[in-house]
């Protein structure tokens, strides 16, 4: 099999299935039509402007093109994973800087690690190689990042009363958090195991079925699939580990004390704080 690009009308056709959710949407009124079409138009014109950008970065081969690139995928990744939360942890900047750090050290560890050491891609920085990944890893990520931080906003406001009464009776920050930061961490890790758990039997992954749509050999492109899930999968650990030690640190001051007025309610939320 053969690389068979796609055209305009190819474009269309595909597009004609998303009458089946404007459908749904109608029958069951749902509501969903206007979104439908608001994010049917932005994945359009993101993606367009994607493909076209890459092929350029790709053209031009500059690593100083490829560290810009990057460094907007990074602040982009950082500023969705902290807009999906709930709750926010400090001021807008404080819990900002706990995603985008998280998601800066996480990202771009991951993402060297798997140009330099497993694909061994001339020059590392290769745009080709490098922003591709970069963007599976912060993709990942980013979702695991947000969990943390929502989760562990959510649990310690729910248990508040038994935290302060750990920190009374001595405990340091993190053996009075140590449930909360646990049940954060499980949540946020869920997501990329159940897809390690469904790969291969009940999907077959992005990254495969795009190499194998492209002629590469099924057995090859299995590997690299393994490869990548690795990856995210351990990227996503220490992203989501990163965040959660980082909110305890936040949360609470040197003298162990919790400081609960930093739990603040998104915008739209009903409470603003924890009072």
């Amino acid at each position: 099999m053969t690389y068979h690009p796609l055209g305009v009308f190819d474009l269309l056709f595909a597009g004609l299935l998303l009458c089946l959710n404007a459908g749904v949407s109608i029958g069951f009124r749902l509501g969903l039509e206007r979104t439908l079409l608001i994010a049917a138009l932005r994945m359009v014109v993101q993606l367009g402007a994607v493909g076209f950008i890459l092929k350029f970065a790709f053209e031009q081969g500059s690593p100083g093109l490829t560290a810009a690139l990057a460094g907007i995928m990074i602040l982009v990744a950082s500023w969705d994973a902290v807009a999906r939360s709930n709750h926010r942890i400090g001021d807008a900047w404080q819990h900002w800087g706990l995603g985008a750090s998280a998601m800066l050290f996480s990202g771009l560890v991951g993402t060297l690690y798997c140009v330099t050491l497993l694909i061994g891609s001339e020059p590392w920085w290769s745009p080709r190689a490098f922003l591709p990944i970069l963007g599976m890893v912060l993709g990942n990520t980013l979702t695991g990042v947000s969990l943390v931080l929502d989760t562990l906003a959510t649990t310690t406001r729910r248990e508040r009363a038994a935290i302060e009464a750990r920190l009374a009776l001595g405990a340091t920050r993190i053996e009075a958090l140590r449930e909360c930061l646990a049940s954060a961490l499980r949540t946020a890790l869920l997501p990329i195991v159940n897809s390690m758990a469904a790969a291969g039997i009940v999907s077959l992954p992005g990254m495969m079925t795009g190499q194998i749509l492209a002629g590469a050999d099924p057995v090859e492109a299995a590997k690299y699939q393994i490869m990548i899930l690795c990856v995210i999968a351990g990227t996503t650990a220490l992203g989501v580990l990163l965040a959660g030690i980082g909110a305890v640190w936040l949360l609470t001051d040197n003298r162990h004390r919790l400081l609960s007025e930093r739990l603040v309610s998104a915008p739209g939320q009903d409470a603003t704080s924890v009072r």
